[in-house]
């Protein structure tokens, strides 16, 4: 796939995925300074090696070759702006989410569903994020009754939600972030499913 290698460039990148997100974040600065822009070629420098990837996601859920070489642009340009200034900890699930995301609005958008068992427990996924494989969370539900059953549930339940989910947090990292135990976050999220299922088929049954 040719358009994949618009950034091989003769670019030097012997440095840390983290210490070129410093030097783009520097060169947007400077450029805001000089009105002019960031530097691309720092920032596709870093994307390039996960184009594939990228590419591979997007077609999961959009299953259109041409939508997903769109969206492996668009969300480069994405990444351009809000790299700017969002400092990211870990690029790589990171990327993942915004991937995840940004496909999902698309076919928010459309009003159009992916079966989960297409996406969620595919080796793409476990290329961007290693973790103990979960159930998908609704993948076929209606994203409006999701969204306002989210709002319904504890609050130790919605953030577990959210960050496994949503985020694409492991639970080592929700661990850390909430100081929930492991035991308490796996049940945070199972109790937090049921919760969200029973809420949206009463809404689906209205």
């Amino acid at each position: 796939m040719g358009f994949l290698k618009i950034f091989k460039k003769d670019i030097a990148a012997p440095l840390s995925e983290a210490q070129q997100l410093a030097a783009y974040r520097r060169s947007a600065e400077r450029g805001a300074a000089e009105r002019g822009a960031g530097d691309a070629g720092i920032l596709g420098a870093l994307y390039e090696p996960y184009m594939h990837m990228v590419f591979a996601l997007c077609y999961k859920y959009l299953q259109d070759e041409d939508a997903s070489k769109d969206a492996v642009m668009q969300i480069f340009e994405k990444l351009l702006v809000e790299l700017k200034t969002h400092e990211v900890e870990h690029f790589k699930s990171w990327l993942h989410s915004v991937c995840r995301n940004f496909c999902l609005m698309q076919l928010r958008a459309k009003r159009t569903f992916v079966a989960a068992e297409n996406i969620e427990n595919d080796d793409v996924e476990s290329v961007f994020v290693a973790y103990e494989p979960e159930e998908p969370l609704f993948g076929e539900r209606k994203f409006d009754a999701l969204e306002m059953c989210l709002g319904t549930l504890p609050a130790v339940q919605r953030k577990a939600i959210q960050l496994f989910y949503i985020e694409e947090k492991c639970y080592k990292e929700i661990c850390e972030e909430t100081g929930f135990e492991v035991s308490k976050v796996k049940s945070y999220i199972q109790n937090g499913k049921r919760n969200l299922k029973i809420c949206i088929e009463k809404n689906e049954s209205k």
